[in-house]
């Protein structure tokens, strides 16, 4: 069965929404007038945007093109998919028209930035202060997504579908716009009490500002060329743990965390999971470092739970260079930006309660061979909405998913070691860091990384931040729509 759906107002109003983000960076140039010989860079894409997206609602609303979908995710995924490519494309325009990159390290500096990645082409040493702001707006926007702020301004009836689409699976609240206002108001609230935390920890505002938004995000773009080991701060790596361990939080927990329902939170398989990957991953890597790097006790803990903590988070800040960190630590690094953070979060990664689940399934399995016939289970976990049944659905689902995942894992790993001529270790490390939107490099992501190398690490990032089958959706959506198309002019010829 094949349903007609209209969409184009909506291709409109994310025009609009883009433009206005786009345009947010100028309100750095009072505070740093030098800046302001680059405003023009912003002012043209943002208002070509704005006169685009108008010009397209206003069409919208006369004659929506229609096309027959089996389903509204079909529709759907190709309103994310152009949400994400316009975005792109009006965010990396500021670095072409200023001369600031070329085409290519623009799309790339741009798509790390709205997929809360992290890894740049840019030296930040050298950059302008209105474009350290855009890479960090980039990241704190995409963190949330295009479709939820534009939910929070206007809601229709496919509203619940984009939502669903663009990765995030809770509604905190009956009514989607308020839930989307709701996790806004979250999200808002945590980053201003970074900023007053990275200030009184020493920060300049510029610094705690970009580091706040950025951390909170799970994006890891800095202001510093050696990231937040430059600071050599105890302090102001303790609160960039905790935001990190908050933006890779599931929303729906973050709602109970401030409503104090503690119990409910404790419960929660992710979180427990989380914690537990945590004890288990920090000694292991701190006793990595501290027998082969010769680092002390004190300090090897302190590298490896920032740096646990910044992987596992998939937010991509570092204490230091991996250039010289044993094989051990490095594959802990790997495993934990392949198991990634929360699902509904900022961050990425297959996910915590993904992996989680693939474990219990799996144990599962093994106990059906070992007890009686007839013994039957109900195996179950825990989120936010309370007790879960892992049922068959559940269980193909996760494991379609994790597949899916390593197989893209697999395959770029692979292209990379093509690319950037590089090991199989630095490529593995690479394209985790790339398709679990993380932003850790190994020294392969950078000014003088070709073109090639870039492309493949994009195509990482978007597949890691829409969740993979958005995009396989997306693309056969839109071979779909070009068919009929073309179906319909032959028919009138």
């Amino acid at each position: 069965m094949t349903r007609k759906f209209s969409n184009r107002s909506n291709y409109g109003k994310l025009m609009l929404l883009i433009g206005l983000l786009v345009a947010i960076p100028l309100v750095i140039v009072p505070f740093y007038p030098q800046d302001s010989v680059f405003a023009v860079s912003f002012i043209f894409p943002s208002l070509f945007s704005i006169l685009a997206g108008s010009i397209v609602c206003l069409v919208g609303k006369k004659k929506d093109s229609e096309f027959e979908w089996r389903s509204s995710m079909q529709r759907s995924s190709i309103t994310v998919l152009f949400a994400w490519g316009w975005g792109v494309l009006i965010g990396a325009i500021p670095f072409v028209i200023s001369g600031q990159l070329t085409f290519v390290q623009a799309l790339f500096e741009s798509v790390s930035g709205w997929t809360t990645t992290g890894l740049s082409v840019m030296d930040v040493s050298a950059t302008q202060h209105i474009f350290l702001f855009h890479r960090s707006f980039m990241q704190f926007c995409g963190g949330l997504g295009f479709v939820m702020m534009m939910i929070m301004l206007v809601q229709d009836k496919q509203s619940m579908n984009l939502y669903n689409a663009e990765g995030h699976p809770d509604k905190l609240l009956p009514n989607l716009k308020k839930t989307a206002r709701t996790i806004c108001l979250m999200y808002n609230s945590f980053l201003f009490a970074g900023i007053v935390a990275y200030v009184i920890a020493g920060m300049s505002l510029f610094d705690a500002i970009n580091h706040s938004m950025c951390s909170l995000s799970t994006g890891g773009f800095s202001t510093r060329l050696n990231s937040i080991g430059e600071y050599n701060s105890f302090s102001i790596e303790i609160i960039t743990i905790i935001l990190m361990l908050i933006g890779t939080t599931n929303f729906a927990i973050l709602s109970l965390l401030t409503r104090r329902k503690w119990r409910q939170v404790i419960r929660v398989s992710e979180v427990k999971f989380m914690f537990l990957l945590l004890l288990a991953f920090v000694p292991i890597t701190a006793f990595s470092l501290i027998s082969d790097m010769n680092m002390s006790i004190g300090e090897g803990l302190r590298r490896a739970l920032f740096d646990v903590s910044s992987a596992l988070s998939t937010s991509g800040y570092s204490s230091m260079s991996y250039a010289s960190w044993p094989p051990l630590s490095i594959g802990m690094l790997i495993l934990t930006m392949l198991i990634g953070g929360g699902i509904g979060s900022t961050a990425g990664g297959i996910k915590l309660s993904r992996v989680y689940l693939m474990l219990r399934i799996t144990m599962q399995n093994i106990r059906k061979r070992l007890l009686p016939p007839r013994n039957v289970e109900s195996p179950y976990y825990f989120r936010a909405q309370g007790k879960t049944k892992i049922d068959s659905e559940l269980a193909m689902d996760t494991t379609g998913f994790v597949s899916s995942y390593l197989c893209l894992y697999i395959i770029g790993t692979l292209l990379l070691t093509v690319t950037a001529d590089c090991s199989l270790a630095e490529a593995m490390f690479e394209f985790a860091s790339s398709l679990g939107t993380v932003g850790l490099s190994i020294g392969l992501t950078c000014p003088s990384t070709g073109a090639a190398t870039l492309v493949v690490e994009m195509v990482g990032m978007i597949f890691g931040r829409l969740e993979i089958f958005i995009v396989f959706i997306g693309a056969y959506s839109i071979g779909s729509a070009l068919k009929q198309k073309l179906e319909r002019i032959r028919k009138l010829d």
